[in-house]
């Protein structure tokens, strides 16, 4: 499809049966799906957002109810979280807005506090954070000591909490942080008598999957998850590159044929591991619809995007010679999706 953009070809689009040798996925049928599949050239990002718009809400408005349940659908223009946001406040690059919980850092309250794990982890990795989930409505210490035993089940330590009860906070950790800390917790995640607070201390890296399956395991066991509905958005800003622990060395983190925001002049001045990427992905429920992005039409561009992850020119021609070649007779400014 990016070379029918070389080509000349403005826009295109193709209901495409797709036939991938990819790891089995519960949310696709094995070895065979089908995919709406578009590209337009001299297109920004924000092009491609207003085109798939309409055609999505529209297909999830007529055909939601076919159940005998009409379910309410995101309008558009759909919320646009970017990456770094997403993983915060909900622990997943596919958030379900279903679940009205949305996590904090709360690790200035534990900074130096008498809750000696918390504390003496941030004091020896500036890497480590403390993420905390709100639980409202969860009640006492019953509630707290099942979501405890949940994590233990999912390999974990255990689950950190406070709750709120008769005007005070309750707890181990609250009674190691003391009154004043817990109550600027409190104010900070809105909770009162009645509400709990779970907390989650690592790197964001290591702890982020684990911290958005509590938000959501609190979510569904309170009862907060909203009914009948697609709740739609766009996770955008994803990072260009990453690094990887066991290789020890920056990788792509996405697609490497997309272009990085700020160009040649961001991969050639900036922290690799700061850049980001015209990259977005349409989720649905806590589901990745589709991933998309605005091309790397640039050979420079490229070969550079490239030899950060340790790609040199050569080999950068010998697996993509045809797009490479392409590219070099001068290729328009395209980008597209394929929900």
């Amino acid at each position: 499809k990016q070379l029918l953009m070389v080509a000349g070809f403005e826009r295109y689009f193709q209901i495409a049966p797709c036939f991938r040798d990819d790891d089995a996925r519960a949310d696709r049928s094995p070895g065979e799906f089908y995919q709406l599949d578009f590209e337009m050239s001299f297109v920004e990002q924000d092009d491609v957002f207003a085109a798939i718009e309409p055609v999505l809400h529209g297909v999830f408005e007529e055909f939601s109810s076919w159940t005998g349940v009409k379910r309410a659908v995101t309008p558009a223009p759909f919320p646009r979280i970017a990456y770094d946001e997403a993983m915060a406040k909900y622990g997943s690059d596919k958030p379900d807005l279903r679940n009205p919980l949305v996590m904090q850092d709360a690790t200035a309250h534990f900074d130096g506090s008498g809750f000696k794990i918390f504390a003496g982890m941030i004091a020896n990795d500036v890497k480590t954070r403390v993420t905390a989930i709100p639980a409202p409505g969860a009640g006492g210490r019953a509630f707290c000591d099942r979501m405890n035993s949940w994590a233990q089940g999912e390999g974990q330590p255990g689950l950190g909490y406070i709750f709120w009860k008769d005007g005070a906070a309750s707890g181990p950790i609250a009674k190691n942080i003391g009154p004043e800390r817990a109550a600027a917790i409190a104010e900070q995640m809105g909770v009162s008598d009645g509400d709990a607070v779970f907390f989650v201390c690592g790197d964001p890296k290591l702890t982020a999957s684990f911290a958005g399956s509590a938000r959501m395991k609190v979510g569904e066991d309170l009862n907060l998850i909203e009914k009948d509905a697609f709740r739609f958005c766009w996770i955008v800003d994803f990072p260009m590159f990453e690094y990887d622990e066991k290789a020890k060395k920056i990788e792509f983190s996405h697609n490497p044929f997309s272009m990085p925001q700020g160009g040649l002049d961001a991969l050639e001045t900036q922290d690799p591991l700061t850049i980001k990427a015209f990259q977005y992905d349409i989720v649905c429920n806590g589901v990745e619809l589709s991933s998309g992005a605005i091309r790397n039409h640039r050979p420079e561009i490229m070969y550079k995007a490239f030899a950060i992850a340790g790609y040199p020119p050569e080999v950068v021609d010998q697996r993509f010679g045809g797009m490479i070649s392409a590219l070099k007779f001068g290729a328009p400014p395209h980008g597209g999706s394929a929900p």
